[in-house]
C-alpha cells in the first residue's frame, strides 16, 4: 500500500499542497496565491472558484514534481482558513456571490444587534465563541440577507452554506459529499460543541435554514473519495481540521496543557484542554481542537488578527524594505524599538480584547525614530499580541504553562523567536519542519488509512530545530510591557461614533 499522504493547505492569501512521506518527510510542495478583494473599508472577500482552481493546480503540480500521481496516494487531508464562507447552489455546484473572509468586518452591526439582545450569554455557553464578525454565523446571515440567488434557493432547499473544506470536498468529489469536520463546525457561531450539533435556537435567531448546512464528521475518517473525472484514481478524502487545530495536532500537542502558536496572517495561541471543555474568563474562545473515533478533544484558543500580515504592510505599504527575510537583520541593528510601539488593528483587535472599532496605531515617534525602529517595533508587536494570549491561557488554567511550540513562517526570524521567549519567560520550540498545519491535515489523514497506526507513531516524527530561551531581566520586559499596554489601549475605540 501506498504510504504518501497529500495534504491540501488552503489559506487565506494562497492554496498549497504538500506530500509527505511515511517518515513525515516533504517530498514535494507547491504553493499559489490568490487574491483578496476589499471593496469597501472592513470588507474582505474572495473569488470562491480562485480558492479551489489554485488548490487543484498545487496537487497537480506537486504530484508532478514528485513524479507521482493519484494512484500513489493513499489519502488527502485538509486544513483551511476557517470562518471563511462560501454559498453555492446545490444542484449546480455554482459558487454564488463572493466567499466572505474571516478577516471581514461586514457584520459588525449585525454583531453589535445581537449583544444588545442578549444573545452573547447564549453563544457562549453554546458555542465558546464570543460574538464578533470573525465568525461564520453572521456572515452566513448576511448572505441570505443581501443576496436575493441565496434567499431563493434556501426557499427551495438548494442551497449550501459551508467553510473552506467543505467547498473543496464538494468540489473534489463532483457534488458527492457536503461535509465538514467538527473543528470548522466548531467556529460557525452555530454549532453546539458541548452537544455536537447545529443548534437550533440559534439558527433561528440567525434566520438560518439547518439543510444548507453541512454534515458534520469526524476530523480522521474517510468521507469521500476524489471524482475519477478529476484525477486518474478515486483517492479517500480522510482528513479534516480547521488551519489551527490542525497545526497543534502537527506539532504533536497531544497532552492537556500542551499549547502552540502559529504565526501566520494572523497569529493563533491554542492549549489542549482534554475531554472537558473550559469556557474561558478572559476574553478566549473555547473551540473543538479534533474529533477522533468519537473522542472530541477541546482547546482554549487565543486569535490576532494581524501578525504576518503586519510584516506585509511594512513592506508593501510603507515600502520599508523589499523582502521580509532582511526584517531579522533590521531589528538586530538597533538596541531596541527607540519607545515605539506598533498596534496592528487594522480590523479591530481580536483576544482578548475584542474590539472591532480599534484601528492600527504607531506610537511612541520620534525625530530619531528610523524605519529599522520601526520594522523592530512590528515583529515586537507580534510577540507583545502573544503574550496578552499565553497570560490569559495560564489564567483561565490555572496553571503555568513551560513551554511554548511555535510555526509559520515569521518563526525563521530568530529575532522574534528569541523576543518572543524574553517577552514570555518560557522556551520556545521551533520544529524542523514550519509547515506544521499541513503536517497537521496529513497526520489525520495517514491515521484514518493506516499510514500511522496512533498517535504514538507521531510522537516521533515531529522533531526540534532550535530552542529559545529567556534571556533579559524581568524587570526590563515589565516595563516593556507597560508601554504595550499603553499603546493598545490608545487604539481602542478608534472608529466608533
Amino acid at each position: 500500500m501506498s504510504k504518501v499522504i497529500m495534504a491540501l493547505d488552503q489559506g487565506t492569501t494562497s492554496s498549497r499542497t504538500i506530500l509527505f512521506n511515511e517518515a513525515g518527510e516533504i517530498l514535494a510542495s507547491n504553493s499559489m496565491e490568490f487574491q483578496c478583494q476589499f471593496p469597501q473599508s472592513g470588507w474582505v472577500e474572495q473569488h470562491p472558484e480562485d480558492i479551489w482552481t489554485t488548490q487543484q493546480i498545487t496537487m497537480v503540480r506537486a504530484l508532478s514534481e514528485a513524479k507521482l500521481t493519484m494512484k500513489d496516494v493513499a489519502g488527502i487531508g485538509i486544513t483551511n482558513q476557517r470562518e471563511t464562507i462560501v454559498a453555492w447552489n446545490k444542484e449546480t455546484g455554482e459558487a454564488i456571490g463572493k466567499a466572505i473572509v474571516w478577516q471581514c468586518r461586514r457584520t459588525t452591526d449585525i454583531c453589535e444587534n445581537l449583544k444588545k439582545e442578549g444573545f452573547g450569554d447564549v453563544i457562549r455557553q453554546k458555542t465558546g465563541l464570543v460574538i464578533d464578525p470573525y465568525f461564520s454565523g453572521t456572515k452566513m446571515h448576511w448572505i441570505l440577507k443581501e443576496n436575493e440567488e441565496a434567499k431563493s434557493l434556501a426557499r427551495q432547499g438548494k442551497l449550501a452554506l459551508g467553510t473552506v473544506d467543505s467547498w473543496l470536498i464538494w468540489k473534489l468529489t463532483g457534488g458527492e459529499a457536503f461535509v465538514t469536520d467538527a473543528s470548522n463546525a466548531s467556529r460557525t457561531l452555530v454549532y453546539n460543541i458541548f452537544e455536537q450539533t447545529w443548534d437550533q435556537e440559534i439558527l433561528a435567531h440567525l434566520d438560518i435554514p439547518s439543510d444548507a448546512l453541512p454534515e458534520v464528521k469526524g476530523s480522521s475518517e474517510v468521507v469521500g473519495y476524489t471524482n475519477l473525472r478529476l484525477f486518474d484514481s478515486s483517492v479517500p478524502i480522510a482528513g479534516i481540521a480547521g488551519d489551527q487545530q490542525a497545526s497543534l495536532f502537527g506539532q504533536a500537542c497531544f497532552e492537556k496543557g500542551m499549547v502552540k502558536n502559529t504565526y501566520g496572517t494572523g497569529c493563533f495561541m491554542l492549549a489542549n484542554l482534554g475531554n472537558e471543555g473550559l469556557i474561558s474568563s478572559h476574553g478566549l474562545l473555547t473551540t473543538i481542537a479534533w474529533k477522533i473515533n468519537n473522542e472530541i478533544t477541546y482547546t482554549l484558543e487565543g486569535s490576532i488578527f494581524i501578525a504576518g500580515a503586519l510584516i506585509q504592510w511594512l513592506r508593501d505599504g510603507l515600502k520599508l524594505f523589499e523582502h521580509a527575510d532582511v526584517t531579522e537583520a533590521m531589528a538586530q541593528s538597533v538596541d531596541d524599538s527607540g519607545g515605539v510601539y506598533i498596534v496592528p488593528a487594522f480590523v479591530g483587535l481580536g483576544a482578548p480584547y475584542w474590539d472591532p472599532y480599534a484601528r492600527g496605531t504607531i506610537i511612541g515617534l520620534t525625530r530619531g525614530t528610523t524605519r529599522e525602529h520601526i520594522v523592530r517595533a512590528g515583529l515586537e508587536a507580534i510577540a507583545y499580541q502573544a503574550y496578552d494570549i499565553f497570560n490569559c491561557l495560564q489564567k483561565d488554567m490555572g496553571q503555568s504553562l513551560p513551554m511554548l511550540k511555535v510555526d509559520g513562517g515569521a518563526t525563521a526570524n530568530n529575532f522574534l523567536c528569541q523576543f518572543q521567549a524574553d517577552i514570555l519567560g518560557v522556551d520556545i520550540s521551533r520544529p524542523e519542519i514550519l509547515e506544521t498545519t499541513a503536517m497537521g491535515a496529513a497526520f489525520l489523514a495517514g491515521l484514518a488509512v493506516g499510514v500511522w497506526p496512533d498517535q504514538n507513531a507521531l510522537r516521533t516524527i515531529r522533531k526540534e530545530q532550535r530552542r529559545f530561551s529567556p534571556q533579559l531581566p524581568a524587570e526590563q520586559i515589565s516595563v516593556m510591557v507597560q508601554g504595550w499596554e499603553k499603546a493598545v489601549n490608545a487604539s481602542k475605540n478608534w472608529a466608533k461614533d
